[in-house]
């Protein structure tokens, strides 16, 4: 008897490497000999995709990213895995122009599902107003699922992920807890409450909150996936800064906090607090806060470091059009540079 295959075993963000063995594998890349004047953003600075200038107005955006499935509705997964690819594009002021498909897929599984993911993904391609141009497959134990994403951005209106300054504050475009509420609803633990406001979630593009918010001075920005809110940040603050962080500001999605007390915690979410905790100070904060801090998030919001009288404005246009963000921390400079997480 052929060994059944399993959809979904645990995927999403949850299944990228860990933050500290990925950095440990791209320090053995080292630095070129003869750096390109054109490559604006590479990997050195662990950004969310590379920029490459192509004229005085005009530079490409190239990014990719695929995983396995972290909800049992192929078709929301296909949404779900294009929208997390397309929003790298996002977290770098571009905009979304063509897509590839990327495909692992068992043979012996049915084609049908197979045609769902794709139908989910390309209709996230062209809500972005992109297209979708080709793609690569092949067969695998596993399925997996996402999408190479080309994007446009204008050389001088670039958002790195690391140039915040002292006084910005943060705004972040989405709510934490996709992870652990897509933990509790593997094993049937999670209410159809939760899973939906975590699906509709993950499958809302980035694309209107990276537009509001080029009309304001942006320092910094990232979007929040595999490495958790405390990941991503720290990337953001590098060795010269510091940050606030305001517990009862951070938007959670309905019963994340309840599931993190529960334990349906993901081996993702202690990887990363096993890499960032020691430049994390907690004060007065609760267990479920630290780690809905640390979860991996699967298609998460956009982190901006800008002016404060900034953020609320364009925070304001956020939530007119329905979007649930906030302004959770500021940034700082100390003598040592920490993250302090207060209630």
């Amino acid at each position: 008897m052929a060994e059944e295959i399993v959809f979904c075993t645990g995927g999403g963000c949850t299944a990228k490497l860990g933050p500290g063995a990925l950095a440990r594998v791209l320090e053995k890349l080292g630095k070129p000999d003869v750096r390109d004047e054109n490559l604006l953003i590479g990997y050195d600075s662990s950004d969310d995709a590379a920029v490459y200038r192509i004229s005085e107005d005009a530079a490409i955006v190239q990014t990719l990213d695929f995983f396995p499935p972290m909800v049992e509705d192929p078709y929301i997964f296909g949404q779900i895995a294009a929208a997390n690819a397309l929003s790298d594009v996002y977290a770098m002021g571009g905009d979304v122009k063509t897509a590839l498909n990327i495909v692992c897929f068992p043979e012996q599984m049915d084609l049908n599902i197979l045609g769902k993911i794709l139908q989910g993904g390309n209709e996230k391609v062209q809500e972005a107003g992109g297209t979708l141009a080709g793609g690569h497959s092949i067969h695998d134990t596993g399925v997996k699922y996402g999408l190479s994403v080309m994007g446009t951005v204008h050389p001088n209106r670039i958002f790195a992920n690391n140039g915040c300054r002292e006084g910005d504050v943060l705004l972040l475009t989405k709510p934490l807890g996709v992870g652990i509420i897509c933990t509790a609803g593997r094993i049937g633990e999670a209410s159809p409450e939760a899973m939906d406001r975590a699906i509709q979630s993950m499958t809302r593009l980035n694309r209107r909150a990276s537009e509001i918010v080029r009309g304001y001075r942006v320092h910094g920005c990232t979007d929040v996936t595999g490495f958790g809110f405390l990941g991503h940040l720290k990337e953001m603050l590098g060795t010269s800064f510091g940050a606030v962080i305001r517990g009862e500001k951070i938007p959670r999605l309905p019963m994340s906090l309840e599931y993190a007390g529960e334990f349906y915690l993901t081996a993702a979410a202690q990887r990363n607090r096993n890499h960032v905790g020691d430049f994390v100070n907690f004060q007065g904060v609760s267990f479920e806060m630290e780690e809905l801090l640390f979860d991996p998030q699967t298609s998460g919001g956009l982190l901006v470091s800008l002016p404060a009288e900034d953020a609320e404005k364009a925070a304001e246009k956020m939530r007119a059009e329905g979007m649930e963000c906030a302004v959770v921390g500021e940034i700082v400079r100390e003598e040592n540079p920490c993250i302090r997480v207060c209630p």
